[in-house]
């Protein structure tokens, strides 16, 4: 039973979703049912030809010498590709946008930086075909140490992943080791609390698992250009990066999307067009490459492995003071999306919570697993996941209602967000509240009288006073934190010796302070004249810096 409840945003929009809650049919519910709608797989081509990878056993080894004498030999192969047959053999996707270094190769040449990354391709006749020939193919490997855990990646002396960031550690727009956060003063907000209150929190690395694994075929056409049959989310994502690693106009390239069997985020940074493309360029005939079920789970790209430090300064009746982030972001061996989540991520925080003291710096480490990509809200579901276990251990510690506890620090309309932004549009306290009703889970008269439209701006909407500022003497927010020190090769990050967040155990404190008297909430004042319209943008405000969920900042 679903029930709508329209009344909190009644102002805000027109009710004019007439479809929501009716028995609408999808557009592509009668294909799917019948076994009709098309797939890549089901383009068929006279002549058509099947890539097998030959993949690293190891998770860290430098390629001493491929031989495939014996695999050319076998029967029904055409071609072996080797990384120097690649045009262009480096990418990254976040690149097409400006933002981040190329540094993953299509076809490894040197080295290899995780478990099943490749280093030849088979082109064979058939499937079989290509299966035996890379059995075949002899690799003269050097095993290297390799590192796992994102901590061990950024300490001194740490074995190199990704030689474009000898530190292991992403570098935002040439200079920056993190994506940092300060918003008030979190260490007088320490001082001022009755409860330290601290947390460690781990998300496991997460695959997508799609029905249809990841794949494309790739046909000759006519006028020189290649037409190219994939099961990719991002279609001109996939366009630009097969561009760019073949050295190929765009307008050679015939890309066809259509239906994906299950993606869920693992199919927007795929590079099975740029191998299948390659395949025909280089027979003349058509290819497909395609993942296998086994394949698909070890080196299909996998949601990011997330690490949370997290430490509150609580009062005693629970309102949270002041609150600390350190985030490690396990992007594996290359980008891919990694450095996008950490921005989603750190523009998140400190959750739907007006905390006056919010301090947070997050990091994009590399290591030796299967590189990372999206899913399903990447860069929010680990820290949100993080969040809410830890709003739940305070809950435990200071013996206060947990849902009542939200609704305590809740955002309300009008409050300043850690990154200078008012509040809008919040209901997470009405949601609290049907929640709680609909679980018929008792709450105080003074949680169910809450409202997200009453008891906000004011005070709560100024900066902070002890907001700390930039050596320009601007307030600093949500940015990214200071890398370099000292000369650094062009378009090369310098490694950096980072201080290590400890691991946590929760340790209460003696109350340093009596706790402040909570303010009492005022009524809402009542409008009598309709509010004036909003002034005109000026020139200036059109030039004024925003924020971007990609680079961090853009210029409106």
């Amino acid at each position: 039973m679903i029930e709508f409840r329209k009344e909190y945003f009644a102002d805000e929009r027109d009710d004019n979703l007439n479809e929501i809650g009716k028995p609408t049919q999808r557009q592509d519910a009668l294909g799917h049912v019948t076994g009709r709608s098309p797939y890549y797989d089901d383009h068929l081509f006279d002549g058509l030809l099947h890539i097998r990878c030959v993949r690293s056993p190891h998770h860290h080894a430098r390629v001493r010498r491929i031989d495939t004498s014996e695999a050319d030999r076998m029967p029904g192969v055409v071609r072996i590709v080797l990384g120097k047959d690649v045009p262009q053999n480096l990418n990254t996707l976040l690149s097409l946008l400006d933002f981040g270094l190329d540094d993953e190769p299509l076809i490894s040449e040197k080295k290899v930086s995780y478990k099943g990354e490749p280093v030849a391709a088979v082109i064979a006749e058939s499937d079989r075909a290509a299966r035996d020939a890379v059995a075949k193919v002899r690799v003269d490997w050097e095993e290297l140490p390799a590192v796992f855990d994102v901590e061990d990646a950024v300490k001194p002396g740490a074995p190199v992943v990704n030689e474009i960031y000898p530190g292991n550690l992403f570098v935002y727009h040439g200079k920056y080791d993190h994506q940092k956060l300060r918003f008030g003063d979190v260490e007088a907000g320490f001082r001022q609390a009755d409860r330290i209150i601290e947390g460690r929190y781990q998300m496991s690395p997460i695959e997508q698992a799609p029905t249809e694994t990841c794949g494309a075929i790739a046909a000759p056409e006519t006028n020189d250009r290649y037409v190219v049959y994939t099961s990719t989310q991002a279609l001109f994502f996939s366009l630009d990066t097969t561009s760019k690693l073949l050295k190929m106009p765009s307008n050679r390239l015939h890309f066809i999307g259509g239906t994906v069997g299950g993606g869920f985020g693992g199919k927007v940074d795929s590079l099975h067009e740029p191998m299948a493309v390659l395949g025909t360029v280089l027979t003349g005939r058509p290819c497909k490459y395609m993942f296998d079920r086994e394949e698909e789970m070890q080196v299909g790209a996998p949601r990011g492995a997330e690490r949370w430090y997290i430490k509150d300064g609580v009062m005693n009746d629970g309102r949270i003071v002041a609150r600390k982030f350190i985030g490690y972001f396990d992007s594996g061996a290359y980008t891919r999306l990694s450095s996008y989540a950490i921005i989603k991520g750190v523009g998140h925080l400190p959750g739907p919570y007006t905390i006056p003291n919010v301090y947070a710096d997050v990091y994009c480490v590399f290591t030796n697993r299967t590189p990372a990509t999206a899913m399903r809200g990447f860069g929010i579901t680990g820290v949100d996941f993080a969040i809410e276990a830890h709003m739940d251990k305070i809950s435990y510690e200071v013996g206060v209602d947990p849902i009542e506890l939200r609704i305590l620090n809740a955002y309300r309309d009008g409050d300043m967000k850690a990154h200078r932004r008012l509040a809008k549009n919040t209901a997470l306290i009405e949601c609290c509240q049907v929640a709680a009703e609909k679980a018929k889970w008792p709450l105080s008269r003074q949680a169910q009288q809450a409202s997200s439209l009453r008891d906000g701006g004011g005070a709560r909407a100024e900066m902070p006073p002890h907001t700390a500022i930039d050596h320009n003497g601007a307030v600093t927010g949500f940015t990214a934190g200071s890398y370099a020190r000292g000369n650094k090769k062009p378009g090369q990050a310098q490694p950096v010796s980072m201080p290590q967040m400890p691991r946590h155990e929760t340790a209460p404190v003696t109350p340093r302070y009596e706790p402040a008297a909570r303010p009492q909430p005022q009524p809402a004042p009542v409008a009598t004249q309709p509010a004036p319209p909003p002034p005109a943008q000026t020139a200036a405000d059109a030039r004024r810096t925003r924020f971007s969920s990609i680079s961090g900042l853009r210029r409106r």
